[in-house]
C-alpha cells in the first residue's frame, strides 16, 4: 500500500475509552477512512452523543451493520469479547485484525478460527503477532492480525526487555506500579467509581497481575537461555485518570553509564521510547505515544522508572503503531501528539 493511499478501518467496540481514542487519532490520521463504527447500545447515535469531545470533529454515527469492504478492524472489546465476536461475525480473510483486548495475546491463545466454519468464506486459522514493536518490530510489519499488548504490560516491557535482550534479567525484580482509573474500563464498579477513586489510594492483584504472563512470555523471548528473575509485581489503583507510572529495580553489576548506554541503544531508531537518567514525570507523556524510562544506580540496584499513558502508548495510540507498521506507513502517522504540560 503506498502512502497515498487511505486504510479504509473498521471499529468494533467505538463507546468505550479505547475506541473513543482511536477515533481521536484515526479521525485526524492522514492516510484513514473510518469506513464504520459498530456499538449495538448506541447504534444510530452521533459519535460525538458518546465522545463529546468529537463535536465538531466527526458527524460519523454508530451502527450494528460490519462491513467486509474494509483494510483493517479494530476490536475494542472486553476482554473474552474478542473472540466471542469474531465467532459470530466471520471476519473476510483480506481484513487484517487488530485486537485490543487480551485474547490472543498469549502464545498459546495466537491461533484462532470460526467455530461456524461454513459461514467463513475462507477457514484459514488467524495466527495474531504480539504487537510490541520494540520486541517484534519487523514481525509486526508481515503480519495479518495484532495482538495489542495491554498497558501494564507494555509499561513493564519496556523498562526490562533491554536487560533480557542481554542475558542481565536473572535476579528478581521488584515492581510497583500505579495506573489511572481509565485502565479499569469505562463502566463504574465499586472500585473505579469517582467518590471512591477520588482522593484513595489502593492495591490490587499483588503478584498475580494477568499481564505478568504476557510480559513474561516476551522476556523468555529475549532471553530463551536464561531463566527469567521472578517478577514481584505490585500494582496501584491511582486517584488520577490516565497514565502509568512503574519503578522497578533488582540487582545488577552494570556501572549506571553502562546502563543508560544498554537502553539507549536498544530504543535506537524506535521513535516513542526514549531513555534519560533525569527523574520524569507522567505529565511528560499522558495525551501522547510516548514511554519514558529512566536508568540509574543505587548501590549494587539498578533502578528503572517507566511511564506512559495507558490509553495510548498502552492501548489505542500503540494499535495505530502497530496498523501504521503493518501498512508500511510511516510509524509515527498520526500520532505526533503534544503532552498535556500543565
Amino acid at each position: 500500500m503506498s502512502k497515498e493511499q487511505n486504510i479504509k478501518a473498521g471499529i468494533v467496540g467505538g463507546a468505550g475509552y479505547t475506541g473513543g481514542e482511536l477515533l481521536r487519532i484515526l479521525i485526524n490520521h492522514p492516510n484513514v477512512e473510518i469506513a464504520f463504527v459498530h456499538s449495538n447500545s448506541n447504534t444510530g447515535n452521533y459519535v460525538y452523543d458518546v465522545h463529546a469531545d468529537l463535536f465538531g470533529d466527526t458527524e460519523l454515527k454508530f451502527g450494528n451493520q460490519l462491513s467486509d469492504d474494509i483494510d483493517v478492524l479494530f476490536l475494542c472489546v472486553g476482554h473474552g469479547d474478542a473472540k466471542k465476536f469474531l465467532d459470530a461475525n466471520p471476519i473476510a480473510a483480506h481484513i487484517k485484525i487488530i485486537d485490543l483486548s487480551q485474547d490472543f495475546r498469549l502464545n498459546q491463545n495466537s491461533k484462532f478460527q470460526n467455530k461456524n466454519i461454513t459461514a467463513d468464506p475462507d477457514p484459514t486459522i488467524r495466527e495474531f503477532v504480539y504487537g510490541l514493536p520494540e520486541l517484534n518490530r519487523e514481525s509486526i510489519k508481515t503480519a495479518k492480525n495484532i495482538a495489542n499488548p495491554g498497558c501494564f504490560a507494555t509499561c513493564l516491557q519496556l523498562g526490562l526487555l533491554p536487560l533480557a535482550a542481554k542475558g542481565l534479567l536473572t535476579n528478581e525484580v521488584h515492581i510497583t506500579a500505579t495506573t489511572g482509573s481509565t485502565g479499569a474500563g469505562q463502566k463504574p464498579s465499586d472500585t473505579t467509581h469517582f467518590t471512591w477513586r477520588n482522593d484513595n489510594l489502593s492495591v490490587y492483584k499483588v503478584f498475580e497481575h494477568q499481564h505478568l504472563n504476557e510480559i513474561g512470555e516476551s522476556l523468555k523471548q529475549l532471553q530463551p537461555g536464561k531463566a527469567v528473575g521472578e517478577l514481584n509485581f505490585v500494582p496501584y489503583r491511582g486517584d488520577f485518570t490516565r497514565g502509568i507510572i512503574a519503578s522497578m529495580y533488582t540487582e545488577s553489576d552494570l556501572t549506571e553509564e553502562e546502563a543508560l548506554k544498554l537502553y539507549t541503544e536498544y530504543y535506537d531508531g524506535h521513535p516513542f521510547t526514549h531513555v534519560t537518567n533525569r527523574n520524569i514525570d507522567m505529565k511528560q507523556i499522558v495525551n501522547t505515544n510516548k514511554c519514558f524510562i529512566q536508568v540509574k544506580k543505587h548501590g549494587n540496584k539498578l533502578f528503572i522508572v517507566s511511564i506512559l499513558d495507558n490509553l495510548l502508548k498502552g492501548a489505542s495510540g500503540q494499535a495505530v503503531q502497530n496498523m501504521n507498521l503493518v501498512f508500511g506507513l510511516e510509524e509515527t502517522s498520526g500520532l505526533k501528539l503534544k503532552a498535556i504540560g500543565f
